[in-house]
């Protein structure tokens, strides 16, 4: 698969760094922005790059030549009319764009196992497939909201998100509770949906009709086609748009952090329960209303966040099994947690729950989730799930909840330590003593 790079923005917002260079060539540790992008594409074995450049793009064009030094193949084309985020797709047929290709911003640092999101895409034959991840900022981010299939009655299923895109939220759109899934602005990109977009393209731009934007103007109008999936990740992706974050990239860098979040290495992680350790406990939560962070709680998710575990909740909600909220309601009551979490620029990798229960006699309960499981905890079934699906090392992590039952869950998965949290020792205690 081929990669195309932007690379032709002036970086108005972190100018003050440099302003005599092209954004993707500022230096990170002694080391152009935009060679972090072909060293990583080239440990994934791509190799066919082309780069887009405009403002100041000699210098790229010089210090990168035809490639050969970093073993792969570079060629570039030039913006001399500003043509917005996409309009370059359909303004040079020289791009040769009829296979699937992968499309980056040049002035974003990241360190992606790039196979597995190319084996994603094929398998979900898309016209275009988006990196998406948490973030500690989604209420000024744009959001990908995915399908989510939910079981009929009687099937004693779990509901399956499908990872298709249904809806696309940017960051003025009106929103109460969401997921925290931010379009990270990496994409793989099928020539049939620029046919498409090109035969329904309604030019918004009548001063400069080539202009066009990717979000707004081909990837948000193709939604209704089905075929756009959003492709879930940990990884570490972040842009240069501004010296602070620039300056917080260089120490992710030097402490490893960057590399470390790849995919294709094994991640640690913190197995957190929910209620009473990251909530209030207020019974059971039946009711979006009833959902209440834990004060602090944000500050300490955040900590695990910036110290490179990944936060993955583990949960029992015997609710459903009991009858006494639906699946949907369910998915709304986390939805407000992420979305409570992010307000105070913390974040969740994953959520994982359980929503059988063992006893029965309650009034409307749902017979085909009374059952004993593998992962009701303190069975391991979650945390193996978990484990298998976001490729973590469960010897080298931590269990934390507020009762026995996390405590002996983690302990039979031979977690690293299982911490019991209480009123006198928070999430936040445990992440100060031991991360």
């Amino acid at each position: 698969m081929r990669a195309l790079i932007m690379a032709g923005g002036k970086g108005t917002r972190i100018s003050s760094v440099r302003s005599d260079i092209p954004k993707p060539m500022i230096p990170v540790l002694g080391k152009p922005i935009l060679e972090y992008q072909i060293e990583n594409l080239k440990r994934s074995g791509i190799t066919q790059i082309t780069i887009g450049i405009g403002y100041l793009g000699h210098f790229i064009r010089e210090y990168f030549g035809n490639g050969s030094r970093w073993g792969v193949d570079i060629n570039y084309f030039e913006e001399t009319v500003p043509l917005g985020t996409a309009g370059a797709l359909f303004k040079f047929p020289e791009l040769n764009l009829t296979e699937d290709f992968l499309l980056l911003c040049g002035d974003t640092i990241f360190d992606i196992d790039f196979e597995r999101f190319i084996k994603f895409h094929k398998e979900h034959k898309a016209l275009a497939t988006l990196m998406a991840h948490p973030n500690s900022h989604p209420y000024d981010s744009s959001l990908l909201v995915t399908e989510i299939v939910y079981p009929k009655d009687g099937s004693g299923e779990m509901p399956v998100d499908t990872k298709c895109v249904v809806s696309w939220m940017n960051k003025e759109d009106e929103r109460l509770w969401y997921k925290n899934r931010v379009n990270a602005g990496i994409e793989i990109i099928s020539p049939e949906l620029l046919a498409l977009t090109k035969e329904n393209y309604v030019p918004r731009h009548p001063e400069n009709p080539e202009k066009m934007d990717l979000d707004r103007d081909v990837l948000k109008p193709a939604v209704k086609t089905g075929r756009i999936f959003a492709y879930d990740t940990s990884e570490y992706i972040k842009d240069m748009g501004t010296p602070d974050r620039l300056s917080q990239v260089e120490k992710d860098i030097k402490s490893g952090l960057v590399a470390s979040k790849n995919l294709n290495a094994k991640q640690k992680a913190v197995f957190v329960d929910r209620d009473g350790t990251l909530n209030v406990q207020n019974g059971l939560i039946t009711d979006v209303s009833l959902l209440e962070l834990i004060p602090g709680i944000a500050e300490a998710v955040k900590k695990i966040n910036d110290s490179g575990y990944l936060t993955v909740v583990i949960t029992n909600q015997p609710v459903i099994a009991r009858g006494d909220v639906t699946f949907e309601q369910l998915n709304e009551i986390h939805n407000k947690l992420e979305t409570l979490l992010g307000k105070e620029g913390a974040y969740i990798d994953g959520l994982y729950f359980c929503p059988h229960h063992p006893d029965s006699g309650f009034e409307g309960e749902r017979k085909e989730y009374k059952k004993t499981c593998a992962c009701r905890k303190p069975e391991p079934g979650l945390i193996l799930q978990a484990a298998s699906e976001l490729n973590i090392d469960v010897a080298a992590s931590f269990m934390v909840g507020d009762t026995e039952r996390d405590i002996e869950c983690g302990k039979n998965v031979r977690c690293k330590e299982s911490i019991l949290v209480s009123k006198d020792y928070t999430l936040l205690d445990f992440v100060k003593e031991k991360l």
